[in-house]
């Protein structure tokens, strides 16, 4: 059946969103009663371990998340609460410091001669570098360092290799390391300062730390987020582009991993407070959480509230255990060092949306006391012919890649291309096995079974219909999604495609009018080759594993949306993700019903527009100012 645009947005201009009370199987009426009722309240939930809490209690965590999630939707009449213009002279400084900590210069790489090419890393891991100031430094630069800084007129703002909604970037980095010659003769903890391309040293660790836990020549990297520097300009929606940023980096980190030999892997079995204690975050003032929104001096809501820690480890190391409980009490520990630095303030007054807090409390994650195995086999991204790339070095792609402001709406893009940017969109890679273990780069950072599909909304596609089409990245989910969608879907597979690309066609037409008003009314979601949509399994993942993995389903889609950054530079093109979409809109769209699968970032792919009036400056030595 033709995709009637006609019919569709009809449809969704009068749409009837079908609602229905948070409900996991075990839930009891009682239960389903509490999430109306926290629906229409902002008091605090409890938040105690949840290996630790009781069922209702896990049901107020869940429902807080759900709340937080519903009241966060944009729609055609109303858009998520957030402020009324932008308060520029309490703008969050870009960058934090740890005032008085040593700081320890990293290497400037005067160039890239041992890089490996961009796609060759998907088929295969060189071999790993050891660690030393060098590969520290080309690690940082690859991954979390400035790119740029561009300049028009009286205003000067730096780029970053890691992506971040409005440019603000809420995620803060840390190192936790063994000696390193010409570094740190002491195991540390410091603070990635990108500003300065520079470690800002926080505290020495036990020297046997790293021996007793973890493999020769790994070391660890956190990841924390403000909240405030998105909330400043994007109210009570940062919470979800703070989490997208998140996957931004871990992505960041694997793929600049990937060209030393090191593998990436979030160790996940560490909760909030291992990973709390483990950074030197306890030193922030404990944040209390106001009853309503409100506006004044809290330079408290510049706390960092710890996300995750990841090992990277030489490729090919055999396999090993952590012993989470044994780990958990050597980081007990970590509070009693002697930790260095104050940190920076980052505004002056603060606006604080209480339920981005409120939600923070009830996604903080226990403890998994446990042994586990940390690394999978290391699978192949697919491959059809290197000839859809330009001849790019992995440091050229992830380091010139740029966010398009806008696409020219002309830039056509193969079938081949095309086929070929959505096979490294895949989680287990190619070779004949069911697609769900996240097994390919750099997907295998995370630990759980994919969660996130993709609807494609396809413009400018050499040799493909025009039309709706869907990206099934978890094969276990294909049935689920054929009925939760609309009767009238084909789901026919496009000719051509490969026979490891789970993509659907769904209905044909010209749906560039569609995608464009469901951005937000956006022109670049219309104008580029393609755009999507990430949908993702919600309402059984929460339910299954807890209100915790509802962060982790952003990261996810972070880390596919830095594959189509750099699938798109290394292509000969460009992308740029939106967090601005009309969620039960899409939905509908789709026929989803309910909060089994949601849509929680969009997409798009195509030709950028230039914009001359921009002066781009080196990154380093970079402006003597801060953004």
């Amino acid at each position: 059946m033709p995709l009637s645009y006609h019919r569709i947005s009809l449809s969704l201009h009068h749409h009837q969103i079908h609602r229905h009370p948070f409900l996991c199987p075990s839930t009891t009426p009682v239960a389903g009663k509490l999430f109306l009722s926290m629906s229409m309240s902002s008091s605090a939930p409890s938040s105690p371990p949840e290996s630790l809490a009781r069922p209702q209690e896990k049901e107020e965590l869940l429902s807080q998340v759900l709340k937080y999630h519903n009241q966060t939707k944009h729609s055609f009449t109303n858009y998520a609460r957030g402020p009324h213009g932008l308060d520029w002279a309490n703008q969050p400084n870009p960058f934090r410091r740890y005032v008085s900590a040593p700081l320890l210069s990293l290497l400037h790489p005067e160039n890239d001669q041992n890089s490996p090419p961009y796609f060759a890393v998907f088929d295969s891991l060189p071999s790993p570098e050891p660690i030393s100031k060098t590969t520290i430094s080309q690690f940082f630069y690859n991954s979390l360092a400035l790119s740029a800084w561009k300049s028009t007129g009286f205003s000067t703002w730096s780029l970053r290799v890691n992506p971040s909604s409005g440019n603000l970037h809420p995620t803060e980095a840390y190192i936790i390391s063994p000696p390193v010659d010409s570094l740190s003769k002491h195991a540390f903890v410091a603070h990635y300062a990108p500003k300065e391309h520079a470690l800002e040293l926080r505290a020495q660790i036990p020297s046997d730390f790293f021996k007793r836990f973890f493999p020769d020549n790994s070391f660890l990297i956190g990841f924390s987020s403000i909240f405030w520097r998105e909330a400043w300009k994007y109210g009570e929606r940062a919470f979800r582009y703070c989490n997208h940023d998140v996957g931004h980096a871990i992505a960041a980190v694997a793929m600049a991993s990937s060209g030393l030999g090191w593998d990436v892997r979030v160790l996940d079995g560490l909760g909030y407070k291992e990973l709390e204690k483990l950074m030197g975050l306890h030193v922030f003032p404990e944040f209390s959480i106001p009853s309503r929104p409100v506006k004044g001096r809290m330079p408290e809501i510049e706390f960092e509230h710890p996300d995750c820690v990841l090992l990277v480890i030489p490729h090919g190391t055999a396999d090993f255990e952590v012993d989470y409980n044994e780990l958990r009490l050597a980081i007990s520990e970590f509070p009693n060092l002697e930790w260095k630095g104050k940190p920076n303030l980052l505004s002056k007054d603060h606006v604080c949306w209480d339920i981005i807090y409120r939600t923070a409390e009830a996604v903080k994650k226990p403890l998994t006391m446990t042994k586990g195995t940390v690394f999978e086999p290391y699978r192949s991204g697919g491959m059809i012919s290197g000839s859809s790339y330009k001849e790019f070095s992995l440091s050229e792609v992830v380091r010139k890649r740029r966010s398009a402001v806008d696409m020219d709406g002309f830039t056509m893009m193969s079938r081949e291309t095309f086929y070929q940017i959505l096979l490294h969109c895949m989680p287990t890679g190619y070779g004949g096995q069911k697609q769900r273990s996240q097994l390919a780069l750099p997907f295998r950072a995370l630990p759980w079974s994919c969660e996130v599909h993709a609807v494609l909304f396809v413009h400018r596609v050499v040799g493909l219909p025009n039309g709706l089409y869907f990206l099934v990245r978890n094969e276990d989910h294909l049935d689920e999604l054929r009925k939760a969608t609309r009767p009238e879907f084909k789901w026919l597979r496009p000719d051509g495609c490969p026979d490891d690309l789970l993509l659907y066609e769904l209905a044909q037409g010209n749906c560039q009018e569609l995608s464009k008003r469901l951005s937000c009314h956006q022109d670049i979601a219309s104008d580029g080759c393609f755009s999507l949509g990430m949908v993702a399994r919600v309402e059984p993942t929460l339910c299954e594993k807890g209100a915790w993995m509802y962060p982790r389903l952003f990261w996810e889609t972070g880390v596919l949306g830095q594959v189509l950054y750099l699938e798109a530079h290394a292509v000969g093109i460009s992308a740029t993700g939106i967090g601005c979409f009309f969620d039960d809109p899409v939905h509908e769209v789709l026929g989803l019903r309910g909060l089994k699968f949601q849509s929680l970032y969009h997409f798009t792919v195509g030709g950028p527009v230039v914009d001359k009036r921009i002066m781009s400056l080196p990154a380093y030595p970079g402006p003597g100012i801060d953004a």
